[in-house]
């Protein structure tokens, strides 16, 4: 299809996940109708999206993400504005969408074309090419946004130490990378000993086991080792990591693999001021949210970024997002739409 030539009875390739009878799901690449996509301002030809542990989730069914089926999952899109009835874009213009309700409970970047309110879409930043732009995806993003705070915190490279909990996985490796290309020493946590080497290519100076930053001791405060730090893991890992903080530091929190209870004193923060800020990056405010692409295209890129990732097909996408569920794979896939 012509992206210059659509009407509503135009036909796309989109992933689409269904429910079957026997309370299965299951996604195939099928042919839908732009006619069906959501209402919105900005028609959009998708040129790559990466895959993202939501998209898996969605992908199987999962309620808390996306209530409704059929379903196109993708949480992240890079394309082309196809059409806008937004002044602020307009046909040609290269722009990023991520986050939001993108492939929550909205048609999502899992398809030839996406259809989106104007206020969630981004242009894309000058020094990033649409392929990069999807490398960092969400998962970038929220590195980024941790990144972001750190910043504004008063953290430098010359502050100390900076702690990465689920170092391996894909915000993790991210902020590993980007923090090391700015300078930062970076302490990398994992649970996985075959991540390594690829965390100490990325030019973490530091790789410490999991359990190192699971303190089981129930003192309410450690040795100050790190000025900041950015959890993925929750629980008992976080509390470890804000008891670990020095004084004046600052931990961000984004993820609760291990647990979404958080049991810690108030000691670090009457005692040393820590300061613990969450990381909700779906939903960031468009004015933060230019601020951070700007603080990624400026200062966070990295020369290993395009090494970090893999092309798939669309066609491909249903076995990768298996194995992202059983936890087997290892960097970031890129799904190439074609012309």
């Amino acid at each position: 299809m012509n992206q210059n030539q659509t009407t509503n009875d135009s036909t796309f390739k989109a992933l689409i996940t269904r429910e079957g009878e026997d309370g299965t799901y299951v996604s195939t690449v099928e042919q839908r109708t732009i006619g069906s996509l959501p209402e919105g301002e900005v028609l959009i030809k998708v040129k790559f999206t990466g895959l993202n542990y939501k998209d898996a989730l969605s992908a199987s069914g999962n309620k808390g993400i996306t209530r409704k089926f059929p379903h196109t999952p993708g949480v992240d899109a890079g394309g082309i504005v196809v059409e806008s009835a937004d002044a602020g874009f307009k046909s040609g213009d290269e722009v990023i969408v991520t986050g939001y309700d993108l492939g929550m409970n909205t048609s999502g970047g899992f398809a030839e074309y996406i259809r989106v309110p104007a206020r969630w879409v981004v242009k894309r930043p000058q020094g990033i090419s649409l392929k990069e732009s999807m490398i960092i995806g969400t998962s970038g993003f929220t590195a980024a946004s941790a990144i972001f705070e750190f910043i504004h915190h008063g953290i430098e490279p010359e502050s100390g130490k900076i702690l990465i909990t689920g170092a391996s996985g894909a915000v993790g490796s991210m902020a590993v990378a980007m923090l090391a290309a700015n300078n930062y020493q970076v302490v990398a946590s994992t649970g996985k000993q075959q991540a390594a080497e690829l965390l100490l290519s990325l030019g973490a100076t530091e790789i410490v086991d999991r359990e190192a930053v699971d303190d089981t001791t129930g003192k309410p405060l450690l040795p100050g080792r790190w000025v900041a730090a950015l959890d993925t893991v929750g629980g008992n890992t976080l509390s470890t990591a804000i008891r670990g903080t020095a004084e004046r530091g600052i931990v961000t929190n984004c993820g609760m693999i291990a647990s979404n209870k958080l049991d810690v004193s108030v000691f670090p923060f009457i005692l040393r001021a820590v300061r613990l800020v969450g990381i909700a990056s779906a939903e960031t405010p468009m004015k933060r949210r230019l601020e951070i692409w700007d603080l990624i295209s400026r200062k966070l890129l990295f020369p290993k970024l395009n090494d970090l990732a893999r092309t798939v097909t669309l066609e491909q996408v249903p076995a990768e997002l298996e194995q992202m569920l059983k936890g087997e794979q290892m960097g970031k896939v890129i799904v190439e739409m074609g012309d």
